[in-house]
């Protein structure tokens, strides 16, 4: 006779049964890898972008599922952009099987799609934020921006 399995490895072969084991953040998650504290990584937008144009395409149960169980645990990500967010929660309504899968439908989820790897990006820091080499003690150039103190000798003290 057979040995019952424990929980979580029951767990484990219906999540592997289902296909969401697969998934880069199931993978992410379980391996430890997937951190709050961290941006999430761009191979795993990647996927939902792959996913979501697939279900737009296919229209099935099982390509759907993929995309919202990838889309729906980011929503709750601390690092992630608002505009990443409202884009996720979109493919997080859309991506659903429809009986008629219109031309509309589609180009809605491959829109979302495409946004996704251009919106859940990490932040990046506006030009002239970095540390820039600006003198402490700047002195004064004069008038012109020192302009007349090459052209008269005049080096500006004694004012």
């Amino acid at each position: 006779m057979p040995k019952p399995l424990a929980p979580r490895r029951l767990l484990e072969a219906v999540a592997l049964a289902l296909g969401v084991l697969g998934s880069p953040l199931a993978l992410a998650q379980q391996t430890g890898s997937f951190k709050p504290t961290e941006f999430p990584p761009a191979e795993l937008f990647r996927q939902l972008q792959l996913d979501t144009l697939a279900c737009g395409r296919e229209n099935t149960a099982a390509t759907c599922n993929k995309a919202r169980g990838i889309a729906d645990p980011l929503l709750d990500h601390p690092l992630l952009p608002a505009s990443c967010k409202d884009n996720l929660w979109n493919i997080r309504e859309r991506a659903v099987v429809s009986p008629n899968n219109s031309y509309e439908r589609r180009e809605r989820l491959n829109r979302e799609a495409a946004d996704v790897t251009v919106l859940c990006k990490p932040a990046t820091k506006p030009l002239g934020s970095g540390s820039s080499q600006t003198p402490q003690n700047p002195q004064r150039q004069g008038g012109l921006g020192g302009f007349l103190k090459g052209i008269t000798g005049n080096t500006g003290e004694g004012r």
